[in-house]
């Protein structure tokens, strides 16, 4: 298939106004679909067949009492941002975009975390199942750790023995470098995690065009899914595919000598994939997507590929074999009297409720918009910008679709489709009044910390 570049299209004209009908539909399924989870998900428990979460398919609980004036703080930011975002993109230069839309993300996640109180930040790395509980089995000789990480496995608590080694590892050197407590390693969960927001952006900017990233922006700051940013480690994995692909995507872009250097800061980045959680490989996906838009260079495919073996060797050569790890992990798991009892069928529909409720209305009402460019560009052999875009979001969700088909995400999906959520949130991007659909985006966040609490 031939792929027509996208860059310097910033000012290309709108594509012709299309009926509406489709979208709306769309958010009905979506609502519907959200409700039809929670009510079967009940019903289940209620039945004494869904008893490993209290509010099926989150693992969450409703509040007794739900957050009212302790959400101010975050819903004065989110009419700051219905109303600012907009006129931000269009006119902010773009150097400053991407270090906006962070910092925008970031306040977000805070203030809707900060709900709870501030504790809120780092109270869920406390918790006895998290990964700094492990530490202490970490400190005194990390190879002789990593050395023998499966064959100690069953000693771990419950995210260090569903992960591989990386995200301890992450911890410990955070400790070492004098940041160590739950505070610093929730800060730095929070920091990459909404760091995304710019990745995103500047990979939407290289693959599609500035009017198409411009466009997506706003849609990244006031997103449902940073209910979870703060505070699971699976922002991190978020941001590591993020910058990856985003530096993928830059090296691809450049004619200069700097383009290999991109290319093995990313393939890098996204080596470590595997080694933070070992559902990440249908994330795989999306950079995929991102080079064949890109068409780089041969030599910066090399410098990529180069990028991407160091992780896996290091590992393996420090005595981490990963395949080792993923069979001793699925033991643990299929003996564990968790998420391996967790109703398949309920799952493989409801999983998809919960990336709905991640993504929003927004996205709900835009997917049937970006099927369509998908397809005219398929037909038509050539990308446009609305193409490009529909075909990063269209690989994020067919990584989910593998992963929920699976059964190994059976439940906890609001944390594990965080790295896939961020890159499906840039269909939002084809919204022609975007205000509207920020402030549904904002109310479905506020609502769901207002009547959840969320273990993350």
């Amino acid at each position: 298939m031939t792929l027509t570049r996208a860059r310097g299209r910033a000012n290309a004209p709108a594509p012709p106004r299309r009926r509406a009908w489709p979208g709306w539909v769309a958010v009905a399924v979506w609502a519907a679909a959200i409700a039809a989870a929670f009510t079967l998900g009940w019903s289940l428990r209620r039945a004494g067949l869904a008893t490993e979460d209290p509010l099926p398919p989150l693992h969450a609980r409703l509040r007794e009492r739900p957050l009212t004036w302790q959400l101010l703080p975050a819903a004065a930011f989110a009419a700051l941002a219905v109303a600012a975002l907009p006129v931000l993109a269009a006119r902010l230069p773009w150097r400053w975009l991407p270090p906006a839309a962070w910092a925008g993300a970031a306040v977000w996640t805070v203030t809707l975390a900060a709900g709870d109180g501030w504790h809120a930040l780092a109270a869920p790395l406390d918790a006895p199942t998290e990964y700094p509980a492990g530490l202490a089995q970490l400190r005194s000789d990390p190879l002789e750790w990593l050395r023998t990480f499966t064959e100690r496995l069953g000693g771990y608590t419950t995210h260090v023995r569903g992960h591989p080694p990386l995200p301890m590892l992450l911890l410990w050197a955070l400790e070492k470098a004098g940041l160590g407590g739950t505070g610093w390693a929730a800060a730095f969960v929070v920091a990459a995690g909404t760091s995304s927001a710019a990745a995103i952006a500047v990979t939407v900017r290289c693959t599609a065009g500035e009017r198409a990233a411009r466009a997506a922006v706003p849609f990244l700051v006031p997103a449902p899914l940073a209910v979870w940013v703060a505070t699971s480690m699976d922002a991190v994995f978020l941001a590591a595919g993020a910058w990856g692909t985003a530096l993928l995507a830059v090296a691809a872009r450049r004619a200069g000598a700097g383009a290999p250097a991109a290319a093995v800061a990313g393939g890098l980045l996204l080596g470590c994939l595997p080694y933070l959680s070992y559902g990440l490989l249908p994330l795989f996906a999306v950079p995929l997507a991102v080079l064949l838009l890109g068409r780089p260079r041969a030599r910066v495919l090399a410098a990529a590929c180069a990028g991407l073996v160091v992780v896996p060797a290091a590992f393996t050569l420090l005595g981490f074999w990963w395949p080792d790890g993923v069979r001793a992990t699925l033991d643990t798991y299929l003996i564990s009297r968790g998420s391996a009892q967790r109703s398949y069928p309920y799952f493989l529909f409801a999983n998809l409720a919960v990336l709905g409720l991640l993504t929003g209305p927004a996205v709900a009402h835009a997917l049937p918009r970006t099927a369509a460019a998908l397809w005219r560009g398929a037909r038509a052999r050539a990308l446009s910008p609305e193409a490009a875009v529909a075909a990063t979001a269209g690989a994020a969700l067919l990584g989910v679709l593998v992963l929920d088909v699976s059964g190994v995400t059976k439940g906890e999906v609001e944390r594990i489709w965080l790295p896939f959520a961020g890159w499906i949130m840039v269909a939002a991007a084809h919204h022609r009044r975007p205000r509207a659909w920020l402030a549904a985006q904002a109310a479905t966040g506020l609502a769901v910390q207002a009547l959840v609490l969320s273990p993350w």
